[in-house]
C-alpha cells in the first residue's frame, strides 16, 4: 500500500467508526473511493494525452545535429587594422592624459 501498515489502517477504521458512526462510515468510504477512482482515471487520461502530444517514439529516432567547425580564413586575408594601445581612446579617458 502507500506507506500505511495494517495496524495503522485498522486504527484509522476504528477511529472513523467511533467518530462517524456505523451508518455514515460506509457512505463516506464510498465517496472517498469514488474520488480516488476519478483521480486515477484523470491521471491516466492526462498521461495518455501527454504521451500523444509529445509522441515519445519520435524522440528515439531524432539524431542530434552535426556540429561543424567554421571555415578557416585564408592566409592572405589579414585584417586591415591591428589594434594597438592607442585605440582605447574614449571620452571617458580624457582625464588620464
Amino acid at each position: 500500500m502507500s506507506g500505511v501498515s495494517s495496524a495503522e489502517l485498522i486504527l484509522l477504521l476504528v477511529l472513523g467508526l467511533v467518530v462517524l458512526g456505523p451508518k455514515r462510515l460506509p457512505e463516506i468510504a464510498n465517496k472517498i473511493g469514488g474520488w480516488i477512482g476519478q483521480a486515477r482515471r484523470m491521471t491516466r487520461i492526462m498521461r495518455r494525452q501527454l504521451e500523444a502530444e509529445l509522441n515519445l517514439d519520435d524522440f528515439n529516432t531524432i539524431q542530434p545535429p552535426k556540429i561543424t567547425k567554421p571555415a578557416k580564413p585564408a592566409d592572405d586575408a589579414v585584417a586591415d587594422h591591428i589594434p594597438s594601445d592607442d585605440d582605447t581612446h574614449s571620452p571617458l579617458h580624457e582625464d588620464e592624459k
